[in-house]
């Protein structure tokens, strides 16, 4: 797997009030991640990445999660409005394992 990956996916809503948008990582990726790097993780099993989407850079984690099989990026409000970003989006993104 190389150190950084650049994926192609859709921009989706969490139910409910909060508003958090997300992408998942799909289980192939996610699971070349945990098995590389998955001693890293912190709180929640979370995994530090560094994301660059556009002019954007910004560091997050993503999170596993157990309905999907992959790992949760969350798109922060701020990042979103820079890029124009809207739920059902597909955007192209690189994301590398912070160290």
């Amino acid at each position: 797997m190389p150190t950084t990956l650049t994926l192609h996916l859709p921009v989706w809503l969490y139910p409910g009030k909060a508003g958090w948008y997300f992408v998942t990582i799909p289980k192939k990726e996610s699971a070349e991640i945990k098995a590389r790097f998955g001693k890293q993780r912190v709180g929640w099993g979370s995994i530090p990445v560094t994301v660059t989407l556009n002019k954007t850079t910004w560091k997050t984690s993503i999170f596993p999660d157990s309905k999907s099989g992959g790992y949760l990026l969350p798109l922060k409000a701020v990042v979103r409005k820079k890029e124009g970003i809207t739920e059902g989006d597909v955007i192209t993104f690189s994301m590398k394992v912070s160290p």
